[in-house]
């Protein structure tokens, strides 16, 4: 496990190293030890999935489907890796991933929008504006910085995202866009540059300057 995790470090952005450590230690590791990689088979890993499935979630009482084949994805990895590099069969071969249930969407109505904009708190208001009318994911509006906003063309160009208290890629290559502002965006961006331009180079920030912390922002 740490010679894969030391091998394939220099591929994943910070943000997933740290995702993949907690995996490893929280999980991984205390189930399978220093068990040799050519022992492990389909049995051990159904057991420890199954076993899986009896341990507390974040929210939950239990770790939900999605946790489980998030778990079982990199036990998969390293064990595939080292069925490769040592010429043995993969116990993970014909394990499926557990049945993820599809939730249903419900995205605000712009009647819900509009009373959220109303009773929020002040100096939140043009944050929430900004996320409602342009769809920036949590981390991306978290890293947005000045430089990225172009107020003569009216574009955010989303460039980074601030996750696990680092500025980080965006999620994808795909993520890598240009938001064209409307006027209610156009209008609250350039209050909020009134309120923190001169403070960071963070559009949203803490009285330190520092970028929102999500954690706090969700409490």
């Amino acid at each position: 496990v740490t010679t894969w995790l030391a091998e394939h470090k220099v591929e994943w952005r910070r943000s997933h190293i740290k995702v993949l450590e907690s995996t490893l230690e929280g999980h991984l590791q205390p189930y399978f030890g220093d068990k040799p990689v050519g022992t492990i088979t389909k049995s051990d890993v159904l057991t420890f999935r199954s076993k899986l499935a009896d341990k507390p979630g974040r929210i939950g009482d239990k770790l939900s489907a999605k946790r489980i084949n998030n778990v079982m994805a990199v036990l998969r990895q390293i064990l595939d890796d080292a069925a490769d590099r040592h010429n043995f069969v993969t116990p993970c071969a014909k394990v499926k991933p557990l049945k993820v249930r599809k939730s249903d969407v419900q995205p605000f109505s712009l009647d819900q929008v509009q009373n959220l904009l109303v009773v929020v708190r002040a100096d939140w208001r043009d944050y929430f504006t900004i996320r409602f009318f342009t769809g920036m994911r949590t981390g991306e509006a978290h890293g947005l910085k000045w430089k990225y906003v172009d107020f003569e063309r009216r574009i955010i160009l989303i460039r980074e995202t601030f996750v696990l208290g680092e500025d980080e890629y965006t999620k994808t290559d795909s993520s890598q866009r240009d938001i064209q502002m409307s006027q209610p965006v156009f209008d609250a961006i350039k209050r909020q540059q009134e309120a923190t331009g001169k403070l960071s180079e963070y559009v949203f920030c803490n009285r330190e300057g520092h970028p929102i912390d999500n954690k706090n922002f969700s409490d």
